[in-house]
């Protein structure tokens, strides 16, 4: 009878249990871990601060998406040129950077559906007389661009034929400073941080001239070669945030706007 009498007590204590998983929402210790890759020097996108933790719209989405694949989210921080390296060498699962899909980048790793779309923009001197980005008139002018990006891509095949000056640099971030302390004339860069820049540090210095026609593209997340469950598992992540409007969220704390 005591066996019995315990064994009563211990099903009341696992269904308490049970009633307090329903009841409260607890999840059990997710055991999969998922390791995303991010630069960490492109804000809004990624950054890292104070407290040397990545934040910013690429790792607020990274984290929405592992809650809905049920997994551990990791989160390194890797050198913008070392990020492709890094995935092939296994060292993460995923690049959540800001990329975009280009010929190049596409026969070393496969790509998602897009998660946002932008553009390219230019941004001049405040004092600066020009009227529109078209090459001819930027000739002799020191534009900056980030190197290994679509950016620096646009300036090669672009401007440089019509006698611009493109300074490259390893970072947003140094190119930003460059035009702070008047070493550019101008530079090349990603829409929305570009303008989240201009209304921040840059809006003492600096103004938009305009927008590259015809360089709207998606931004995705680049994966392994031949992983095509996990292209499929993180589309479908990315399907749920939208509908369920997770994603609308994060990008209205972002841009005050919905950018997918």
């Amino acid at each position: 009878m005591a066996w019995e009498e315990a064994g009563r007590t211990w099903k009341a204590v696992m269904a308490g249990i049970v009633a307090a998983v329903t009841v409260f929402g607890v999840r059990p210790a997710l055991a999969e871990e998922f390791r995303f890759a991010t630069e960490g020097a492109y804000p809004p996108f990624n950054y890292v601060d104070s407290n040397r933790q990545p934040q910013g719209f690429d790792v607020d989405i990274a984290r929405a998406l592992c809650q809905k694949m049920q997994v551990k989210c990791v989160i390194a921080v890797q050198d913008w040129d070392g990020l492709i390296p890094g995935l092939i060498a296994a060292k993460y699962d995923a690049v959540i950077a800001s990329m975009q899909s280009t010929p190049d980048r596409a026969k070393s790793v496969d790509f998602t559906s897009r998660y946002y779309s932008s553009e390219l923009a230019l941004a001049v001197k405040k004092s600066s007389t020009l009227g529109d980005i078209a090459p001819e008139t930027l000739k002799g002018l020191r534009i900056g661009a980030q190197s290994g990006t679509a950016m620096a891509a646009y300036a090669e095949d672009h401007y440089m034929p019509a006698g611009v000056n493109i300074w490259f640099y390893p970072t947003a971030e140094e190119a930003n400073m460059d035009m702070l302390i008047g070493r550019l004339d101008g530079m090349v860069q990603e829409k929305f941080p570009l303008l989240d820049w201009l209304q921040k540090d840059g809006r003492d210095c600096c103004r938009l001239l305009g927008y590259a026609q015809g360089t709207r593209e998606p931004i995705s997340i680049a994966i392994r070669k031949n992983s095509a469950a996990l292209k499929a598992r993180l589309d479908q992540a990315i399907e749920d945030i939208r509908a369920d409007g997770t994603y609308q969220k994060i990008s209205a704390q972002y841009f005050g706007a919905d950018i997918y």
